[in-house]
């Protein structure tokens, strides 16, 4: 092929009608369309995992609104890259014209100081931040910072996008519609790419490029798989084995095998990956698979992140290792994380149900006459500390969202309520 520009460069969309998935952002009524529209644009963070047009829609935004635009990487960027740009961005073109727009990606990896050196040219509107991300920016953008921006999340690329995507690179590139591409399967390059839109195209690149273009180009599972199996070898913290890893991790755990889970620790741990990442993830699971199985899962995982933030490494191997052979050697228990996305799923499709009077608020006099919260039964005043009454909307009345798993702990808090609720509720 003889363009040397990647394919994914060449085919990055200059507006949002050309712009892959993200609906929910870019649609007919997308916020996006109406900050274009309106010309009007709140300093934002973008959050959403690797390759699903984070970058792309930040090129988008400067192009459409005919603003200056700054890049700069946190890789590879300081304080001092940060100060140079904001005196640049404070000298506007024209008196009265709309702040630059400076886009800082992998927003995650600034220090709590480079950002720091971001609020004054934010809260001044000396520029329009856009910043990206593919790590919770709770956890990772400092409060001050993330105050002052607007959060817009991105999901995951649908096969049917990425496979649009890739019919869209064979039809339309300028340099593989000069070939005979025929796409016979599709799976593996998808497979491959991990849903990363950028990774796909690289693939599709990498799969022509180890082809000959004097004759018709078949694309088929094995030939990708051929072609692409040895860039799965390495562990690369920027995205590239990143998720697949991570999800061995956790998967071990949750399969109760300790010695898998420090393995693939371990291939974290050596590929540079940030030990907080994955503290946070022991977290997660130890609501997620053990919950109230073991409730000491949830104390330790809090203990461990609070720890590796104190300690460091490399003395946060040790740490973490004992959390995640702790969390793999646990009983295991999903009801918690079942529970709320039932009762969650409930909410959606019943709406605001109203409380039932007896458990409502009555601070004034009005609502006293109106009887609210009258027949409610203060629990301390019965035997056992409980009051056999309705908590749910009259709606909802029996509505069984919580069933416990099969293991001691458990079992206890089954037996503990079901004596004080005989039938009502099916634990």
């Amino acid at each position: 092929m003889s363009s040397t520009i990647p394919l994914a460069e060449r085919l990055r969309p200059q507006n949002l009608d050309d712009y892959a998935g993200q609906q929910h952002l870019v649609g007919k009524d997308g916020v996006f369309r109406k900050f274009i529209k309106s010309g009007i644009l709140p300093s934002i963070i973008l959050w959403g995992p690797p390759g699903v047009g984070k970058t792309t829609l930040a090129y988008i935004l400067a192009n459409q609104l005919k603003r200056p635009f700054y890049v700069l990487s946190a890789i590879n960027s300081g304080v001092k890259d940060v100060r140079e740009v904001i005196e640049q961005a404070k000298k506007p073109a024209l008196p009265g014209s709309a702040a630059p727009l400076l886009f800082i990606d992998e927003i995650h990896r600034f220090s709590k100081s480079q950002q720091d050196s971001l609020l004054g040219a934010v809260e001044k509107g000396w520029i329009t931040l856009i910043g990206a991300t593919t790590e919770n920016p709770s956890f990772e953008v400092i409060p001050a910072l993330l105050s002052r921006c607007q959060v817009y999340v991105l999901e995951d690329h649908s096969k049917e996008d990425l496979v649009a995507l890739v019919h869209k690179a064979i039809k339309e590139d300028e340099v593989l519609k000069t070939l005979k591409i025929e796409l016979k399967e599709e799976d593996a390059m998808l497979r491959f790419s991990g849903g990363d839109a950028r990774k796909l195209l690289n693939a599709l690149e990498t799969v022509v490029g180890n082809s000959d273009p004097s004759k018709k180009i078949v694309i088929t599972n094995r030939f990708v798989a051929d072609t692409l199996q040895n860039t799965l070898l390495r562990y690369d913290k920027s995205g590239e084995q990143h998720y697949d890893i991570i999800s061995a991790f956790i998967k071990s755990i949750r399969g109760s095998d300790p010695n898998a889970a420090v393995y693939w620790l371990a291939r974290m741990l050596e590929g540079g990956e940030d030990p907080k990442f994955i503290a946070r993830r022991l977290l997660i699971l130890s609501s997620e698979d053990i919950g109230n199985a073991n409730p000491n899962a949830l104390l330790l995982a809090n203990s461990t992140f609070q720890a590796i933030n104190i300690i460091g490494m490399p003395e946060a191997r040790i740490i973490l290792s004992q959390c995640a052979v702790y969390l793999a050697s646990s009983p295991k228990s999903n009801a918690s994380y079942m529970a709320i996305n039932q009762a969650i799923s409930t909410v959606r499709q019943t709406g605001n149900e109203p409380v039932p009077l007896h458990l409502r608020n009555a601070p004034t006099k009005l609502m006293k006459e109106l009887n609210y919260g009258k027949e409610y039964q203060y629990s301390h005043d019965f035997p056992g500390n409980f009051a056999f009454q309705e908590f749910l909307p009259d709606n909802l009345s029996g509505s069984n969202f919580v069933t416990f798993g099969k293991n001691n702990r458990e079992e206890e808090l089954k037996n503990f309520l079901r004596a004080r609720w005989k039938d009502k509720y099916h634990f």
